[in-house]
């Protein structure tokens, strides 16, 4: 989608567009949203990051997925002045000598990248507000976010509320691990311990997600995905807090995945795009706790990901159930 599409669907007389989901646990479903709920959207995190008429945004994430699209409704909503690049991995490449951004919305590869390219390093960290989302942002990455003189935030949130619901700041004094909700949103658990979002500006009715959660007060800390636990002998094994363990330490892509077994019912596997799965297996070892080290270990070309640069995990647990059968 090309922001003149995008537009002519914002201007249309339709009270409602579509959005499509990311797709990181299944395939992409299309969803009707308000176009009010995308602004009552907008003009919170605009509140909230304090900005004003005429600051300058930066549009480089794609326009197919509700992160690209909220940033043109809040420049819509604001009277941004809105710069909009290709969706690339270094949105930052014609931008070196531009005047500085007051919003840049990422996600961790993006930021990643312009770390690594001195210029567009320079022009990132003259960014007043970059918000990250769309994946999970490694140990590592927020080291190197550390030292940036402006506010640096991960994002929580989904197609269905709208974008992000909460923030939580990755440099500075007030870096956390813990987001927080933004005033008009209420959190809760179900019994299983995901979150429940209630969020009556963005979303009809409290929200079930699949997020398995800790709260403390009115902030929460992600724990992982609900339909990402392998259930091993009577164990739960969270296959986020498994990657988090080897993220840094594996060099080559890898992801975690589970598999059907006979004897645990379920085990831990791990998808490398490492040849040398014998290397891999004698990191993971080492590093990781004898109950969360893989069963099995796969050398695939390249890892499989959504378009927004998720681990497509679905398709990956039936390319490991596929192997298995062959």
């Amino acid at each position: 989608m090309t922001l003149k599409d995008f537009l002519d669907d914002w201007n249309s007389p339709s009270p409602t567009l579509t959005v499509h989901t990311s797709g990181s646990t299944g395939s992409p479903k299309p969803m009707e949203v308000e176009k009010q709920k995308m602004l009552n959207s907008a003009r919170i995190t605009c509140d909230f990051l304090h900005l004003r008429p005429g600051d300058r945004a930066l549009l480089c994430m794609s326009l197919d997925y509700i992160a690209g699209k909220m940033m043109v409704v809040r420049s819509l909503e604001r009277g941004l002045r809105l710069v909009s690049v290709e969706p690339t991995g270094h949105p930052f490449a014609t931008l070196a000598h531009e005047e500085p951004f007051d919003l840049v919305a990422m996600v961790p590869l993006q930021v990643y990248n312009s770390l690594h390219v001195e210029e567009e390093r320079a022009q990132l960290m003259r960014s007043r507000h970059l918000i990250i989302g769309g994946g999970a942002i490694d140990a590592e990455l927020e080291r190197e976010l550390q030292n940036f003189p402006h506010a640096v935030w991960s994002t929580y949130g989904m197609t269905e509320t709208l974008s992000h619901v909460a923030l939580r700041r990755l440099n500075g004094q007030e870096a956390s691990q813990w987001y927080k909700p933004f005033s008009h949103v209420g959190i809760s658990q179900t019994a299983e311990g995901c979150l429940v979002v209630d969020a009556p500006l963005v979303h009809d009715g409290p929200l079930v997600t699949n997020d398995r959660v800790e709260i403390h007060g009115n902030r929460f800390r992600i724990l992982g995905r609900k339909d990402n636990v392998v259930c091993s002998g009577g164990l739960k094994i969270q296959i986020e807090e498994v990657e988090e363990k080897l993220r840094g330490i594996l060099t080559a892509p890898f992801m975690v995945s589970r598999q059907k077994d006979e004897k645990f019912g379920q085990v831990v596997v791990l998808l490398t795009e490492s040849k040398d799965t014998e290397a891999v297996k004698e990191t993971c070892r080492r590093v990781l706790p004898k109950y969360w080290q893989p069963k099995h270990y796969y050398h695939l070309e390249h890892l499989p990901m959504t378009a927004t640069g998720k681990p497509a995990r679905g398709i990956a647990e039936k390319w490991v159930e596929d192997e298995n059968q062959k």
